[in-house]
């Protein structure tokens, strides 16, 4: 594996970047009131070898939780702002990193500018000595973003496109203590796009993974597909592999990092040549604080079940345990499900078809697949 050589960045008591080793990420997915069974995640992450650990903050309810969750916890936090950028302040004080989507910071507040919201994260960071991570995300991305790169047109340009424009600028504020993700559910997206990213910013620490991995050990196949590459030719500081398992197995993200790494470091890089998925591509989301119901697990393995008819058909089926990416990734799949508190939105494409009960989700599911028998 060839060692990277990017600038070296402080996350708590680790450093990313440089020569330093990869670092592996996972994210809780207990509720982030929930000080104790949070705190508790936290530390089993932490045993495992987990070098940072993510929590989601959407309200001032979380903010306030996180608050007792450090007095408990010696991991290395990471938080995780979404649709409400402003709780940095609140947070900031009580973590070692701050994580922002560029494509929900362009939706908050659009009578203000993005440079300006970027600007007052950094200010919130330098005084409060966290990290941060510009986190593109394919599935929700800024829409002011034209994607003319030189290579790549499209999603993946604008997906390029956002992250330099947020790295230069961050560069400018003269703040140089961030790293960068591009992820995508497609393993060659995230290849095409970490390599061009690599090329152009080689300064610029990269955190590496395959968003909706799905379920082990398809999961698992998927990210060894999207990451090993990358991770042999130098390519990543940090990574994390986002599985759909319930919080008590949320370990398993790390036992997978661990053995992409190993692989990595021993040469032994699994490609298309050595195993190819199904034709019927099944996406879900890892679970974390944000699943509005407990059974989206239990779902997105009924839906596994349910389609194994159905693997030499090439088609994209979603299944989304939120708000946050769930309405973005369902609309670039053939079929998506959006789960809610109470209910299951079922699309075609960005074509809402119905809302039904978690009883009756998989039955719908099926009579809309007929079409594509």
């Amino acid at each position: 594996m060839i060692q990277s050589k990017t600038r070296e960045i402080q996350v708590g008591t680790i450093i990313i970047g440089g020569v330093q080793p990869v670092v592996l990420q996972s994210m809780t997915a207990t509720k982030t009131t929930n000080i104790v069974a949070t705190a508790e995640t936290c530390r089993r992450l932490t045993d495992a070898g987990a070098g940072i650990v993510r929590v989601a903050v959407d309200t001032q309810q979380d903010a306030a939780a996180l608050r007792e969750i450090r007095k408990r916890t010696t991991a290395n936090l990471s938080v995780d702002l979404q649709e409400n950028y402003r709780l940095a302040e609140f947070v900031a004080p009580y973590v070692d990193k701050i994580r922002y989507n560029p494509g929900h910071l362009h939706h908050a507040e659009p009578e203000i500018s993005w440079q300006k919201k970027v600007e007052w994260i950094v200010e919130i960071a330098r005084k409060h000595d966290c990290a941060l991570r510009i986190g593109v995300n394919c599935g929700s991305l800024d829409l002011s973003n034209t994607g003319n790169d030189s290579q790549f047109n499209g999603t993946l340009g604008k997906a390029l496109e956002s992250a330099l424009q947020h790295a230069d600028f961050i560069d400018s504020l003269g703040f140089q203590r961030f790293c960068v993700s591009i992820k995508s559910s497609d393993p060659a997206t995230v290849i095409s796009a970490n390599r061009r990213f690599a090329s152009l910013r080689y300064d610029i620490p990269l955190h590496l993974g395959l968003t909706e991995a799905g379920m082990p050990p398809e999961g698992v196949m998927k990210s060894r597909l999207a990451l090993e590459p990358l991770l042999a030719e130098g390519i990543g500081n940090t990574l994390r592999v986002s599985l759909t398992v319930s919080n008590e197995r949320k370990q398993e993200e790390i036992e997978a990092g661990k053995l992409i790494l190993r692989n990595a470091q021993q040469g032994k890089i699994l490609t298309t040549a050595d195993w190819t998925p199904d034709r019927l591509n099944i996406i879900s989301c890892p679970s974390c604080a944000r699943v509005e119901n407990d059974r989206f697990v239990a779902l997105a393995q009924q839906v596994r079940e349910a389609t194994r008819f159905m693997k030499d058909i090439p088609l994209t089926v979603a299944v989304m345990g939120c708000r946050v990416n769930g309405p973005g990734e369902t609309d670039h799949a053939d079929i998506g499900l959006w789960c809610g508190a109470k209910s299951v939105n079922l699309k075609r494409g960005t074509c809402l078809l119905g809302t039904f009960s978690y009883d009756e989700i998989v039955q719908k599911l099926l009579r809309e697949l007929e079409q594509f028998q």
